[in-house]
């Protein structure tokens, strides 16, 4: 019975796992299609090439950037130069900074005087502004008085004495002064000393008004404001305010003329603008 034995006519036909893989057929009912194989000489480990055009763009942005920054860096050596060679020769770049909302002139009394001539400079500075209330109270008084009938001359006058002497006081006698103070210059001491004394001079004289230079009541001294008291009392007490602020800026300033005078000869200074008076007279003699 045994060797009579038949595999099934209608089974699967058997494969040996183990059989060569090249000898082995595929399933006549399996109806999946063999891979193709792969062709020679494949390379497993070959890298996708970047095309040489953009490449040469990286290049040429990389050669831009390092002309750029080349560029920049050319430029901060030129800057630093001149700023270093701006220092060697003493010029100091001042920045406008005061009044804070409106900066019109450089002032930083707290960072670049000393500290023992700080309070004489704050003084100083207040004399200038002083000043500007004296001319500007005398404009105040002027107008109250053209309006009254004294004519409008004396108002163009106060008006130019607003806009010559606060510019010109500036200029002349506090900026040099400043700086006199900052860098120690015996000359600038000197300059500030001749121009501060005709400061004074004109407070002096505006206190009093007398009519032989200025027009009669284009200033508001005590003379113009007993003639105005008589013609009209509240005119006459704008005066009189008027005088009592050019009597005050006179007292100052006097005040401080005198401190920066000893500070002057109690630090050598005066023998030292001798010094250098008598070297340029020699230099420009030679």
């Amino acid at each position: 019975m045994a060797g009579s034995y038949d595999s099934n006519p209608f089974g699967e036909e058997e494969v040996n796992p183990f059989a060569n893989p090249g000898s082995v057929r595929p399933a006549a009912n399996s109806g999946l299609s063999p891979l193709p194989p792969e062709p020679a000489g494949y390379d497993r480990s070959t890298t996708v090439d970047i095309p040489h055009e953009s490449s040469k763009d990286l290049k040429k942005k990389e050669k831009e950037l390092q002309a750029k920054e080349a560029e920049l860096k050319k430029r901060e050596q030129e800057l630093k130069r001149r700023e270093d060679a701006i220092a060697r020769s003493g010029v100091v770049i001042e920045e406008k900074n005061w009044p804070p909302y409106i900066p019109i002139i450089h002032h930083d009394i707290a960072n670049e005087i000393p500290i023992h001539l700080q309070k004489l400079q704050y003084v100083a500075f207040t004399t200038l502004l002083g000043l500007v209330v004296c001319l500007l109270w005398n404009i105040v008084a002027v107008s109250l008085a053209w309006i009254k009938g004294e004519g409008p001359t004396i108002w163009f006058l106060a008006i130019i004495y607003f806009i010559t002497g606060v510019p010109g006081a500036y200029l002349l006698w506090y900026r040099p002064l400043y700086r006199a103070m900052r860098t120690d210059s015996a000359l600038k001491f000197g300059w500030f000393f001749f121009c501060y004394l005709f400061h004074i001079g004109f407070c002096i004289f505006a206190c009093v008004a007398p009519p032989i230079i200025f027009k009669g009541k284009s200033l508001t001294g005590i003379l113009p404001a007993i003639d105005v008291l008589s013609g009209n009392a509240m005119v006459g007490i704008f005066y009189l305010v008027g005088f009592g602020f050019f009597c005050l800026e006179s007292l100052i300033s006097i005040w401080v003329l005198q401190q920066v005078y000893m500070y002057f000869r109690g630090s050598g200074k005066a023998a030292e603008m001798k010094r250098e008076a008598a070297r340029s007279t020699m230099m420009a003699a030679l």
